[in-house]
C-alpha cells in the first residue's frame, strides 16, 4: 500500500463526527486533522518500509452496547475481566467505552475515570488543557490520522498529593474489524500524586485487514509518580501503530513496561520528554515476533532537565522468517548537566531466517553528563543447550530455559505480580513452547 491511498474517506470521518455530541474545540480539531492528513508523509522508520504494509484497514464508528455491570460483557470479555473485576476498570468494546468503575474512595478524593469522549463534555478545560499536546497531530500522517479519527479511548486525573494504591485498569477490545478501533489514552498526575496504570489490547479473530493507530499521552506534574503498564496481544490481521509519549516535570518519575506481543505488523515509538530537573524514567520493553512479522520498536529519551535520569532495556525474541528493527535513542540536550542516560537492546534469533537489528544512538549535546549504551545480536548458544542437554533435559525445553533465561532480567523488574505473570503466559503461547 502507498502513502497516497492513505487518507480517510468522507464517509468513515462523518460516521464518527455524526455520532458524537462533541465540544466544538474537538470537531474542530479532528476536522483540522483531517484536511492535514492529506498533506504529511509517513514517518520514515529505520530500514522498514511501512507504506507495503496494510495501512487501510480503518473501518466506521461503531459503538456498542454500554453495560452497568462487568458480568454483563460479551463473552470474550466477561472472561478475561474474570469473576472479580478489578474495582477501577474501563473497557472499550470495539468503537466505543462500554463500561467504566471507580471505587467511591477514588471518585471522593476527585480522581477521574471516564472515557476520553465524556471528560471531554463533562471537563472539557482539563481535557483540552493536555490533548494531543505530547503526541501533535501535525507530526506525519499517522499522527493526523489519529486525531481525526479517535474513538473511546481513556482520560485519567490523579489530583494533588492523591496516591492511588490499586492498580487502574483498562481492556481494549477489538471484535468486528469493520469498526474503527483507535483509543486515546490521556493520563494526567498532578503535583505529588501517584498512580500505576495497567492496560491490555486484544482482538477476536478475524480475516478482514484492521489498523490500530494509537495514542497514550503521560503528564506527570512535579514530584508525581506514574506507572504505565500496557499488553498488546493483538491477531495477525491488525496492523499494530503506537505513540507512547510523557512529559515529566521537575521530580517527577514514569516508568513504562511494555509488551508488544501482537501477531500482525507492528511499529511504536515509547518516548519520555525529561523536562524537569531531577525527572526520571525507567522503560522496560519485552517483544516476540513469529512468522513473518515485520516490526520496528523505538524507545527514546531526551534530557532537558539538570540532574535528570534515563535507563531503557529492550529485549526481543524472534523465530521463523520475522524480523525486527530495534532502536534507543538517548538525547541530552544542552545545559541538562548531571543527566545520566543508560540503554540496552538485545535481540535472539532463534532460526536462520529470523532477523534482528539492536541499533543504540547516543546524542551528547552538554560535556558533564553520564550516558552509556549496550546493545547484542544474536542466536541461541549451541553449547548452552548441549550442555543442559547433557544433564537430561530435551532439547525442546534447553531452548525454553535459554529464552526465559534472556527475557527474565525485564520481567523480574516488573513491580507487578499479575503483569509479570500475564507476560510469562503471552511469551509462552506465542512462542509455542
Amino acid at each position: 500500500m502507498t502513502t497516497e491511498t492513505l487518507t480517510i474517506d468522507n464517509n468513515t470521518f462523518s460516521s464518527i463526527a455524526s455520532s458524537k455530541q462533541e465540544p466544538a474545540w474537538l470537531s474542530q480539531l479532528r476536522a483540522e486533522a483531517l484536511a492535514l492528513a492529506s498533506t504529511l508523509e509517513l514517518p520514515k522508520l529505520e530500514k522498514t518500509r511501512i507504506d507495503r504494509w496494510e495501512l487501510g484497514g480503518f473501518g466506521a464508528y461503531r459503538a456498542a452496547k454500554t453495560v452497568e455491570n462487568a458480568a454483563e460483557l460479551p463473552g470474550d470479555l466477561a472472561t478475561l475481566i474474570g469473576e472479580n473485576p478489578s474495582p477501577n476498570l474501563l473497557v472499550q468494546h470495539d468503537s466505543s467505552v462500554v463500561y467504566v468503575r471507580i471505587s467511591p474512595e477514588l471518585e471522593s478524593q476527585g480522581v477521574i475515570l471516564k472515557s476520553l469522549e465524556q471528560a471531554a463534555a463533562d471537563h472539557p478545560e482539563l481535557v483540552q488543557q493536555y490533548f494531543m499536546q505530547a503526541v501533535k497531530k501535525d507530526e506525519n500522517r499517522l499522527t493526523a490520522l489519529h486525531a481525526a479519527l479517535w474513538n473511546g479511548g481513556l482520560f485519567l486525573y490523579v489530583p494533588k498529593n492523591v496516591e492511588v494504591k490499586d492498580p487502574i485498569q483498562a481492556i481494549f477490545y477489538s471484535e468486528s474489524p469493520e469498526a474503527t478501533f483507535a483509543p486515546h489514552v490521556l493520563i494526567v498526575a498532578d503535583t505529588h500524586s501517584s498512580v500505576t496504570y495497567v492496560d491490555n489490547y486484544l482482538s477476536a479473530a478475524s480475516g478482514t485487514p484492521l489498523m490500530h493507530n494509537g495514542v497514550l499521552e503521560v503528564f506527570a506534574k512535579p514530584g508525581s509518580r506514574v506507572r504505565v503498564a500496557t499488553v498488546h496481544d493483538l491477531g495477525e490481521h491488525v496492523t499494530d501503530l503506537n505513540y507512547r509519549r510523557a512529559i515529566i516535570d521537575n521530580d517527577a518519575r514514569v516508568e513504562w513496561i511494555v509488551g508488544e506481543l501482537s501477531h500482525g505488523n507492528g511499529a511504536a515509538e515509547t518516548y519520555s520528554i525529561l523536562k524537569g530537573n531531577g525527572s526520571t524514567s525507567d522503560m522496560k520493553v519485552i517483544s516476540v515476533g513469529i512468522n513473518q512479522q515485520k516490526l520496528n520498536y523505538t524507545t527514546r529519551a531526551v534530557h532537558f532537565g539538570k540532574s535528570s535520569a534515563s535507563d531503557m532495556i529492550t529485549r526481543a525474541v524472534m523465530r521463523d522468517e520475522a524480523t525486527a528493527i530495534i532502536n534507543g535513542i538517548t538525547k541530552i540536550e544542552h545545559g541538562a548537566t548531571k543527566a545520566d542516560g543508560q540503554q540496552t537492546e538485545r535481540v535472539l534469533m532463534l532460526s536462520p531466517k529470523a532477523r534482528g537489528d539492536a541499533n543504540p544512538i547516543l546524542l551528547i549535546d552538554e560535556d558533564d553528563v553520564t550516558a552509556g549504551h549496550a546493545a547484542s545480536v544474536g542466536q541461541v548458544n549451541p553449547e548452552q543447550v548441549y550442555y543442559l542437554m547433557s544433564r537430561g533435559i530435551s532439547k525442546t525445553e534447553a531452548e525454553r530455559l535459554i529464552i526465559y533465561g534472556f527475557l527474565y532480567p525485564v520481567i523480574e523488574e516488573i513491580p507487578l505480580e499479575s503483569l509479570r505473570e500475564q507476560l510469562s503466559a503471552l511469551v509462552e503461547r506465542k512462542l509455542g513452547r
